[in-house]
């Protein structure tokens, strides 16, 4: 066994040999299927949003950050208080407090109790996806702890493709509110399944709030964390002005718009169970391979988006740079120690951080009067600023290394 795999499996107690391996894959999944209807559908009902509540568009869009930065703030915050809880039990709370949310948003009156409720809906967001990576790692043989966690993000990914489709729809129908209570549903089913199929996994003996604090010591989860809120950056920057790109330069129809957006969650599916397959044969060398891959499919997309067939074509490939996401929480989980707990959460704060890093710099970007396909090359810098930040990361370890050795053969 590698000395990562060790850290890993060190960090959780072992799980009970009669578990139904597919099973608890299937709760946990369910659970980030919920997590990411809630948090896409939204962007698509905003019109609907703005006119019941009575803001523009652009207000109504706050709901969206509010949701975000509830995700931010949450992941270490519940992370840390939540230590010492047994595995089942915190994810189930975590589930449960996600429902509530929706049900809650789905009652909101008005523009500041929406965003208030929006915000506390996205608090156990990271801490949920972390501590299910967690459990989901415990589970599996250690050659195959990539691609169980691949199975719980496949939970996040499906929902763009199957989940986010359907609240629209009845998002469409019967009112925005009949989305968050669609959601709020999922949510109970998720727990249901949690309680029956998660075994009662208990966290290292001595977990506390202080130990999970230490993980902020190590520098390799800095770097890592480093490497998903700017290297991932990149994917954000296009898919966040993804739809006014297809309509004004490639000539995309509108009503062709879900179709290809559609394309870009099969691609998420498809890099999402790749990138854990490549993950868990070399870890370091998929997550410098995926950032050459970002670089390439953001290059690719300021020349294939004049066209619709290869805008289209682009958009699925653009999808699969969510592959890195299970590798850089395998990373996370491995570099932390025993402070596994805060670190996993806080790979979904780092990616909600590359999501505005993204966004923002994309739109500064066209704002500059560069063009819609300038978001092409704003990805393509946040991808080689992530190698960056990756190269430095590898760097400093045979640095410890070294230093390390030296200090053995000097006693």
């Amino acid at each position: 066994m590698n000395s990562s795999v060790a850290a890993s499996t060190e960090a959780e107690t072992t799980a009970p040999s009669n578990v139904n391996f597919g099973r608890a894959m299937l709760a946990l999944g369910v659970g980030g299927f919920a997590i990411g209807t809630g948090e896409f559908v939204i962007m698509g009902l905003l019109p609907e949003v703005a006119a019941d509540i009575g803001v523009s568009i652009p207000q109504a869009g706050h709901v969206i950050s509010a949701y975000a930065l509830g995700v931010v703030i949450g992941a270490p915050v519940l992370a840390v208080m939540a230590a010492g809880w047994h595995r089942r039990a915190l994810l189930i709370a975590l589930m449960a407090v996600f429902a509530a949310g929706n049900f809650a948003s789905a009652l909101a009156p008005g523009y500041l109790s929406l965003n208030l409720l929006r915000f506390a809906t996205g608090l156990p967001h990271g801490t949920y996806f972390g501590v299910a990576a967690l459990v989901a790692a415990a589970l599996a043989p250690p050659d195959r702890r990539a691609r169980a966690v691949g199975l719980v993000m496949l939970g996040l990914t499906g929902a763009t493709l199957i989940g986010v489709p359907i609240a629209a729809w009845l998002g469409q129908v019967f009112g925005w509110r009949a989305a968050f209570v669609f959601v709020g549903v999922i949510a109970l089913i998720a727990i249901v399944l949690l309680n029956r199929d998660i075994p009662d996994i208990a966290p290292k003996a001595g977990a506390s709030p202080w130990r999970e604090l230490g993980a902020l010591k190590r520098k390799q989860v800095w770097f890592t964390l480093g490497i998903g809120a700017i290297g991932f950056g990149g994917m954000f920057s296009v898919f966040s002005y993804i739809k006014p790109t297809l309509i004004e330069v490639a000539g995309l129809p509108l009503a062709g718009v879900p179709f290809v957006l559609a394309l870009f969650g099969l691609g998420m599916v498809a890099g999402n169970l790749v990138g854990a397959r490549l993950a868990d044969k070399s870890l370091l060398r998929t997550i410098g391979g995926l950032l050459v891959w970002s670089a390439l499919v953001l290059a690719l997309f300021s020349f294939a988006a004049h066209h619709v067939v290869t805008a289209a074509i682009n958009v699925f490939l653009l999808g699969t740079i969510v592959a890195i996401a299970p590798a850089l929480q395998i990373r996370l989980m491995d570099v932390a120690g025993d402070a596994q707990t805060l670190a996993a959460a806080l790979n979904h704060s780092a990616f909600n951080m590359a999501n505005a890093l993204g966004a923002w710099l994309g739109g500064a970007a066209i704002s500059a009067g560069l063009g819609w396909t300038s978001t092409g090359w704003v990805g393509v810098l946040l991808a080689f600023a992530g190698m960056g930040v990756f190269a430095w990361s590898i760097t400093s370890a045979r640095a410890d290394t070294r230093m390390a050795l030296a200090r053995q053969m000097t006693r």
